[in-house]
């Protein structure tokens, strides 16, 4: 696969020895890479990956040696200062080291604490964003996180914290009245919570919702749903994590951009799901 699709000319940055890259992976799809990210993975000697990263995307690596550093909320995890710390050893021996981490590595990966261990330890890093599975993963399941007609503004949250229970330090009320799509990674387990605390600070129960589980892999599944039975449908389906969760009128737009059910041959519910009477007019 390393040699069947080379990168375009031009001046690729060179993984050096000593140095670790922290590199987000996007949210499944291996199509969903950076050239960037490709380009690191064809000269790792090391890559420790999480458990979002899907294999396929380690078939880019065949050189190098694969560590599994993935983090399942309620089963064994490596820690997190350890995968840190392995880190700048790795690097202290010389080794070319990719840390890949799905999604984005700054977008509630992770990735700030283990660049502040790395740069504490004097081991230079460089940093490869990623497709969050915020944005990406939404956008496969046809949900845009902004629409004109919808909204102006997107809220992104993380539905536990350290602890793993529901971030103490989210102003939920506020984030229900200020915030015209809310989504939140990692919010399965405490979806009862989130949903009450929505509803108690106003949100209506009718508010369309939509739930992407494993997103953009050949295992995505998505629940459309409404704030208000939400928890009981997501108890009901049996879905399980890696999800996104999606509150707000964008959800409404996957009834005519369910591009995934266009390529099976099926055909939009609603030409019109914002009930404008007219399609969007271009910029």
């Amino acid at each position: 696969m390393t040699d069947s699709l080379p990168l375009p000319s031009g001046h690729w940055p060179e993984l050096l020895p000593g140095w670790v890259w922290l590199c987000g992976a996007g949210p499944g799809d291996p199509g969903l890479l950076t050239l960037h990210a490709v380009n690191a993975l064809r000269q790792a000697d090391v890559v420790i990956y999480d458990a979002l990263v899907q294999e396929a995307i380690l078939d880019w690596a065949p050189q190098a040696e694969h560590i599994y550093a993935g983090k399942r909320g309620g089963k064994p995890s490596a820690n997190q200062r350890d995968i840190s710390l392995r880190l700048v050893d790795l690097a202290g021996e010389g080794k070319r080291v990719l840390r890949l981490k799905g999604g984005d590595p700054f977008v509630f990966g992770r990735g700030g604490e283990e660049a502040q261990t790395l740069v504490q330890h004097s081991v230079p890093v460089r940093i490869i964003p990623g497709i969050s599975a915020g944005i990406g993963g939404l956008a496969y399941a046809g949900i845009p996180v902004t629409h004109r007609d919808v909204n102006q503004s997107v809220t992104f949250v993380t539905g536990h914290d350290q602890s793993g229970e529901t971030p103490s330090s989210l102003d939920w009320a506020s984030i229900a009245r200020g915030s015209q799509v809310i989504v939140i990674y990692m919010g399965m387990k405490h979806v009862e919570r989130i949903a009450g605390a929505l509803l108690d600070a106003g949100r209506p129960a009718s508010e369309p919702c939509a739930v992407v589980c494993s997103a953009t892999t050949g295992a995505q599944q998505v629940l459309e749903t409404t704030l208000g039975t939400m928890a009981h449908d997501i108890g009901q389906s049996g879905l399980e994590p890696p999800a996104i969760l999606c509150v707000g009128r964008s959800v409404l737009m996957r009834q005519v951009l369910d591009w995934q059910g266009m390529i099976a041959g099926e055909a939009p519910r609603n030409l019109d799901p914002l009930g404008r009477g007219r399609p969007a007019e271009s910029a």
